[in-house]
């Protein structure tokens, strides 16, 4: 695990923001309002199931990578006010395993899963579907008394709009395969590709109420506010 100077962090991340990038993890997923403040979750994501007749029919995917082996990452370009809450929470971030923080951007690298792109103006609902892996790499937080959370193991399942990942308290496991983000993709911009790499990017993560309510009970504060922005996330993944 290697700790970031948040000095450095803050001021690498205030020019990603100044910029025009916000970002913190992970997917591709669509909200049905584009006047969703940015602060906060939605409560009415398009990308969920369709209960409507019909709706599930045979479609040919608009992109499918049926194995993400490949790689490649997620990158996320923390969000100026997520830096802010954790310096007053006197939390240092780092990185755990094979993550990488450069230039304000943390980058989780793609180990497995599969992911079908429907695409919005299909009938297929949820219009993203499968999971993206990241074992081996993650996020940690470190109190002023040597406290030290990880969030690791990231797995990103774009159905539910909703990102896991195992949690240890001082080396301890204390919740495996946990619910820590919301997905929300309202200001997801349409799929590109570079090169032979997919690229979804432009959704905003939130913390989830059960990460929320982990982390206050940890550091002893009930700051960490459910449904806090951390930021936009872009996915790339090698098609070939």
């Amino acid at each position: 695990m290697r700790h970031l100077d948040r000095s450095s962090l803050v001021r690498t991340t205030l020019g990603v923001v100044a910029a025009g990038a916000l970002a913190f993890t992970l997917v591709a997923c669509s909200s049905t309002s584009d006047s969703e403040s940015n602060n906060t979750a939605p409560t009415h994501p398009v990308n969920e199931p369709d209960e409507r007749e019909g709706s599930s029919v045979a479609e040919t995917p608009a992109a499918s990578v049926p194995s993400l082996a490949g790689g490649v990452d997620t990158q996320v370009a923390v969000d100026a006010s997520f830096v802010d809450a954790l310096g007053t929470l006197g939390l240092t971030p780092g990185v755990v395993g094979t993550a990488t923080f450069t230039g304000g951007t943390f980058s989780f690298p793609i180990t497995g899963g599969n992911v079908d792109y429907y695409g919005p103006d299909s009938e297929v609902r949820p219009y993203v579907q499968g999971f993206i892996e990241h074992d081996g790499s993650g996020l940690s937080l470190t109190a002023a008394d040597g406290t030290v959370v990880e969030l690791t193991d990231f797995d990103i399942d774009p159905g539910e709009s909703k990102l896991y990942g195992d949690v240890t308290v001082d080396g301890t496991v204390a919740a495996e395969h946990a619910y820590l983000f919301n997905l929300w993709g309202g200001t997801l911009e349409p799929l590109r590709t570079e090169g032979s790499n997919a690229v979804l990017e432009g959704t905003t993560v939130h913390v989830s109420p059960a990460a929320a309510s982990l982390l206050n009970e940890t550091f002893g504060t009930e700051a960490v506010e459910d449904e806090m922005l951390v930021g936009v996330a872009t996915i790339t993944v090698a098609t070939q």
